[in-house]
């Protein structure tokens, strides 16, 4: 016999639209993965739940997840224009930034991965597949100066990534999209409210919803730690082409101020982490 669910108070819909809040910054700021905060708050089960089984679980899930999708909404939206206008201000530095994030949160992804059980020689095989595979990809694209231009299939791609960052606990979409030249178009698009990019980026992302939910929900579960370190695989061999190796070379002011960056989104990730250990994730 099923349980009625409680009805939400005023202050527990204002916490979880908070929560919401929060996992949709995480979902467009490089480094760190909408995926995992929704791990940390206790949502990510039923998100599944409901991208995986929408008519099942929309009775049992529906009033509980509204706060946190409509924070989600406020949150991307709110940080991607002011992302948009530091990236073309201050590209190396914001990139460093980012960088640094992405290194403060990998300690905690392989935290994540042996979260359920020990570790074999296959799941770091996965991995080091995962970063050759990639790495290789994206050094081809860069020795054969590839130039991509966003269209429409292309904001299809950005839409699938973004899908895959909460679908994926510890994929930030931002990793894949930055070594293409895509990120900083696409964020600028949505900050903007532009719908040659929105429209795209939506259908996408709810493609990828409908297809790979399921099977991501069913990979997690059944081959937990072989997919999170293919994950931290493709994680590590896309932001290493990202590094603006150059702009710590080219003068003393510039490569100070991108080592402090680097070192601040570090740090920031690492604060991150720390305060996410002290957060009891119900099951």
């Amino acid at each position: 016999m099923e349980t009625t669910p409680k009805p939400m108070t005023a202050g527990g819909f204002l916490f979880k639209l908070l929560q919401g809040i929060l996992i949709g910054l995480g979902a467009v700021l490089p480094g760190i993965s909408g995926g995992v905060l929704c791990v940390v708050f206790g949502v990510y089960a039923p998100i599944m739940a409901l991208l995986s089984n929408p008519f099942r679980a929309f009775k049992k899930y529906a009033l509980t997840l509204l706060p946190i999708v409509i924070g989600m909404g406020i949150g991307f939206l709110g940080v991607s224009k002011a992302l948009g206008i530091l990236l073309k201000a201050y590209p190396d530095a914001s990139v460093c930034l980012f960088v640094g994030l992405i290194i403060g949160m990998l300690p905690s992804l392989f935290r994540e991965a042996r979260s359920k059980g020990s570790v074999e020689i296959k799941d770091y095989a996965a991995m080091a597949i995962a970063f050759v595979v990639v790495f290789s990809l994206l050094l081809l694209l860069n020795e054969f100066s590839v130039r991509i231009t966003p269209n429409f299939g292309w904001y299809l791609f950005c839409g699938f990534c973004l899908a895959l960052s909460v679908i994926a606990p510890g994929m930030s979409f931002s990793t894949l999209l930055m070594p293409l030249g895509l990120y900083t178009p696409f964020v600028e698009g949505i900050g903007n409210i532009d719908f040659s990019i929105l429209v795209p980026g939506g259908i996408g992302a709810l493609l990828t919803v409908i297809l790979l939910a399921k099977g991501m929900n069913y990979l997690l579960q059944k081959h937990h730690s072989t997919v999170s370190h293919l994950i931290i695989g493709i994680i590590i061999a896309a932001t290493l082409p990202i590094i603006p190796y150059a702009g710590f070379v080219s003068s003393v002011q510039s490569g100070i101020t991108n080592a402090l960056c680097l070192i601040f989104g570090l740090v920031a990730a690492l604060l991150l982490d720390r305060f996410n250990r002290k957060v009891e994730v119900p099951d």
